[in-house]
């Protein structure tokens, strides 16, 4: 099982712009006028966006100065993840209830850079579910369709089995996790939390699309159909 964060788990918007804007300066000496919007795609994008917007001619250290200075200035605002953020409706009982299945492993495929990743969770007691070391995340630079691929090839390496479409279900709010679980070959259940709507993530070619995460039973139900009973362990 491989889930997405922001607005799928956790929404914490406030923090993450407020941390862009401190990186931004550090890296570029300028107050941030205008942040590239997310529109589920990753940190890594979202950056050379910024920097294009506001008037940025970048070079070959622009990525990383930039990465490094968001993950302390995300760091230095931790504090105000459990006060300003909130958990998406249903998303800790659904981790609880599929961490209960047996054979799956949980990760997340996330446009968030890792460290920022795991505070997102850790300020909401979601982590312990969750195996960070087998995910995907903002700084590497891949499609997510890719950095599917590059998650699933990390389960084989650290629990010895394939993850192929079978047995690897998305669970993301944008119509581009849809398009990104499509392409890898990979089962997804859209949930309607963030901003594409339900008949978008239809259109987009999600197998399953929820309202919310608060139904667990449906969502358990969606990823048993979605996983085969020969390849019960799943990603």
């Amino acid at each position: 099982m491989l889930w997405n964060v922001d607005l799928t788990l956790v929404d914490v918007a406030i923090v993450t712009r407020d941390a862009y804007a401190d990186a931004f300066r550090q890296v570029t000496g300028r107050p941030l006028v205008k942040l590239a919007p997310a529109m589920g795609r990753p940190d890594s994008e979202i950056i050379f966006e910024t920097l294009a917007i506001n008037g940025i001619v970048t070079g070959d250290d622009h990525l990383p100065r930039f990465i490094d200075a968001l993950a302390v200035a995300f760091a230095t605002k931790g504090r105000r993840l459990g006060k300003e953020g909130r958990v998406m409706p249903g998303a800790k009982d659904a981790l609880k209830a599929v961490a209960r299945l047996d054979g799956v492993v949980q990760s997340v495929l996330t446009g968030t850079i890792k460290s920022n990743a795991i505070l997102k969770l850790k300020a909401f007691g979601l982590e312990k579910f969750v195996d960070f070391e087998v995910g995907g995340y903002g700084e590497e630079v891949y499609p997510k369709a890719t950095l599917l691929q590059v998650a699933q090839g990390r389960v084989k390496r650290m629990y010895g089995f394939a993850c192929g479409g079978a047995n690897t279900v998305l669970i993301g709010d944008s119509a581009r996790d849809v398009q990104a679980a499509r392409i890898a070959g990979a089962s997804m259940i859209a949930v309607a939390s963030g901003r594409s709507t339900t008949a978008e993530l239809h259109e987009a070619g999600a197998d399953v699309v929820l309202e919310d995460l608060t139904d667990t039973p449906a969502l358990v139900a969606a990823i048993t159909h979605l996983t085969t009973p020969l390849n019960r362990k799943a990603v």
